[in-house]
């Protein structure tokens, strides 16, 4: 590995390097060689960033028709301090001046300060999390060595957050560009450079050893498996859910005056194992967590406890199935399209089972996400993002406007006023969305219209194929709503883009909402009609029961065959390396493969199963195990894709979820509304109302009245489950005062000197 500054002049000489890429560490990742005084990396004008190798980080791909003057001046700009216009980056040319890539990396001191300008928290020498300061940095633990103080993914996305925030600091012209190209003051670079090709592409490189180390113990099994499905992270599972009901149990009883289990030896005994196994059972996470970053391990880490939380709805669904003969010949007759009829006077399992599984799915619901929010923040706590700074956010790459000052900064910069957003918005966004749902309509009338004409002709032919025939409908409608969902997306990706919006925060969050109402409506709207306006209990379970088969089936197909095809006869044989392959051109390989198409998509599908459980799960008890099978092959399916089948993306810290997760809670307060109204058509508890000589009024009353009742009764369980842990609301406090301290603290610097 070269030392970092062992060439001359902050552009870092072009000559030829070729063989200077080709050698690798102790630990058997990539890196690039020990060099001699000349051609190499940028030169560090800090002592404490000299470093005897340098760990390549991110690659620019530059343009084809880009000169070696250009190049030279943006080695330059890249390896420049920030106080003079700089990125305070190292970069190396590659090959020679020639070539078309940048091997970019970062000096410890650049790093430091983007840590802190992002409020990472880090360990300090105490063993706690602390928000990290450059001041403060020699009491932090590892913050001498950066590939343990931080995080490749971290790392990664510093160098981009510094190539993103390079501006000119005076008019310049780019060499061999022409005079049009010319920065103005205050100008984007990376922006400019970008719309004039000059940078085609900016990504970041894989580690070939610690990927083949974390794919194998990920999906194939081997050690990340237990975790995530053996028998030892399960056991922990249950304990940590234990050990919250224990908890919610004792505040019940201290609001009661009644705390009898508070300060028992029993009690202290589970506090103990739970703090003991808080960190057992996630240790797995932190390895996606250093590789890709917390967006996807945060992902990966809802979709791992949602998947074990389908255990106690599964068992409950499985129980309910068979133990019930009733709940037997319903779910036959799901499958056979046959028109259920239940003796009035039956009193069986399978009506208490109707409306254990309704009232059950409501409590679960509630529990799950209260408990994954308490599980949130300790992620966040660990993986050091739950104290992230604010910052002011620079204009997307497309956005566009009249040149102007920005009254906020005081920079030259795009200006588009509010009022022409918001009439875009009025008048082509909505009726735009209007129209999709309009045609969600539609599909949902011709899917009622089939439904009877298959019906009058199983009533007709009455044979196996006019049986089969049944499922036709459904079949074809499920269909036809994917297809419109997939367009629907592309068409919400225009419709903001051409709102303009300028922060990328506001262009996800308008994208999102157009996605998360359509997504509702088009997958939802037919089931609470059935439900509620038809009152067709076999027709809902016979829709649900379509809707779980086929879109299990379909997945399976896309999220485990097609993508398995796909890299072993078509994206491997383009991949195929050798040792003695340049270094570059193993670099240029990773550009082939395509970009990652973010999370969107899967944290939809986790949407959409989690409505069907907690919505309408109650006409259905299998619905649970359904989801529970899918999901066991989602984690690995899904871990395989990211690892094998898409570049390695830029992953910036999170601290949560996000909107995702306001979608989810969304979903559970509506499944108290939902399976509330699903109880009245309970056979038994119409056959009570009419025992009790009812009237639909009093009955409707009844409903409403219960439903509040339930609401109430969720906000109660709310409450008593916190969102984080009493340790990490102490933690958080404790870090808010120190941040005040440290702000006082500088305030009276000035005033003292």
């Amino acid at each position: 590995m070269s030392k970092a500054g062992a060439d001359e002049g902050g552009a870092g000489g072009c000559g030829d390097s070729a063989k200077q890429l080709e050698a690798k560490d102790e630990k058997g990742g990539t890196l690039l060689s020990k060099l001699p005084a000349g051609p190499g990396w940028t030169k560090v004008s800090c002592p404490c960033c000299f470093s005897e190798r340098v760990e390549p980080l991110v690659v620019v791909k530059l343009g084809g028709k880009v000169g070696p003057e250009t190049k030279r001046w943006l080695i330059k700009m890249i390896g420049a301090p920030q106080k003079d216009g700089g990125a305070a980056l190292l970069a190396h040319p590659g090959e020679d001046a020639s070539g078309d890539i940048i091997v970019v990396s970062a000096p410890r001191c650049t790093l430091l300060r983007a840590a802190e300008e992002l409020g990472l928290c880090k360990t300090y020498r105490s063993g706690d999390m602390e928000a990290f300061s450059y001041n403060d940095r020699d009491n932090f633990k590892d913050s001498d060595n950066m590939e343990a103080f931080l995080t490749l993914a971290e790392r990664q996305y510093i160098v981009k957050y510094e190539l993103d925030g390079l501006r000119a600091q005076k008019d310049l012209r780019i060499p061999g560009l022409p005079e049009s190209r010319m920065l103005q003051k205050r100008d984007n670079i990376w922006q400019k450079l970008s719309s004039a090709g000059v940078v085609v592409d900016t990504f970041p490189l894989h580690n070939r050893k610690k990927l083949k180390d974390l794919g194998e113990a990920w999906y194939s099994g081997n050690q990340l498996a237990q975790p995530l499905g053996g028998w030892k992270y399960n056991t922990l599972l249950l304990h940590l859910h234990a050990v919250l009901f224990i908890q919610i149990a004792v505040k019940i009883l201290h609001y009661m005056h009644l705390s009898l289990l508070e300060g028992t030896m029993i009690h202290n005994r589970w506090l103990r194992r739970c703090a003991h196994t808080r960190y057992l059972c996630l240790t797995y996470l932190d390895s996606v967590n250093d590789y890709f970053g917390s967006a996807v391990a945060f992902y990966f880490s809802f979709l791992d406890f949602y998947t074990w939380s389908l255990l106690t709805p599964a068992i409950l669904g499985l129980t309910i199935s068979y133990f019930s003969g009733e709940a037997q010949k319903e779910m036959v007759d799901s499958v056979s399209g046959s028109k259920v009829i239940i003796n009035d006077d039956d009193s069986g399992p399978m009506i208490s089972g109707h409306m254990l599984q309704a009232m059950f799915s409501m409590i679960w619901s509630t529990v799950f996400m209260e408990l994954w929010k308490r599980r949130s923040s300790s992620l966040s706590y660990r993986w050091g993002t739950m104290n992230l700074a604010e910052r002011f956010a620079e204009p997307r790459p497309n956005f566009h406007g009249d040149l102007g000052v920005n009254p906020v900064t005081g920079r030259m910069e795009p200006l588009f006023p509010e009022w022409k957003r918001d009439l875009r918005m009025v008048l082509v966004s909505v009726p735009v969305v209007g129209l999709f749902l309009g045609l969600v309509v539609l599909g949902m009338m011709c899917f009622y219209w089939g439904e009877a004409q298959v019906k009058q002709l199983h009533k007709d032919w009455d044979s196996l194929l006019s049986q089969a025939l049944l499922y036709i409908p459904s079949v074809l409608h499920i269909v036809y709503t994917n297809m419109l969902g997939n367009v629907y997306r592309n068409v919400a990706q225009s419709l903001t883009e051409y709102e303009n919006h300028r922060e990328e925060s506001a262009f996800e969050n308008h994208l999102t909402a157009k996605i998360l109402v359509f997504t509702f409506f088009n997958n939802f709207a037919v089931l609470f009609h059935i439900a509620f306006f038809k009152q067709d209990v076999p027709l809902l379970r016979k829709r649900l029961a379509s809707l779980l088969i086929v879109s299990q089936l379909v997945n399976q197909v896309t999220e485990v065959v097609i993508p398995f095809l796909v890299d072993r006869f078509i994206s491997a044989p383009h991949r195929t390396e050798s040792e003695d392959d340049p270094q570059e051109d193993k670099f240029r390989n990773q550009r082939t493969l395509p970009v990652f198409p973010g999370l969107f998509a899967e944290y939809i599908e986790l949407l959409v199963q989690f409505g069907y459980l907690s919505l309408f799960s109650c006409v259905y008890p299998l619905t649970a195990v359904l989801l529970l099978i899918n999901n066991i092959t989602e984690i690995r399916s899904d871990a395989y894709k990211i690892c094998n089948l898409f570049r390695k993306p830029f992953s910036p810290p999170v601290a949560n979820m996000g909107v995702w997760q306001v979608a989810f809670e969304v979903l559970s307060f509506v499944s108290v509304i939902s399976n509330c109204w699903l109880l009245l058509l309970s056979p038994r508890l119409q056959e009570l109302c009419r025992e009790g000589g009812l009237t639909s009024t009093n009955v409707l009353l009844l409903a409403v009245l219960g439903e509040h009742v339930l609401i109430l009764i969720k906000f109660i369980m709310a409450a008593l489950i916190p969102d984080e842990p009493d340790w990490i609301r102490k933690k958080r406090e404790q870090m808010e005062y120190t941040s005040m301290q440290a702000l006082k603290e500088q305030k009276l610097q000035p005033e003292v000197s």
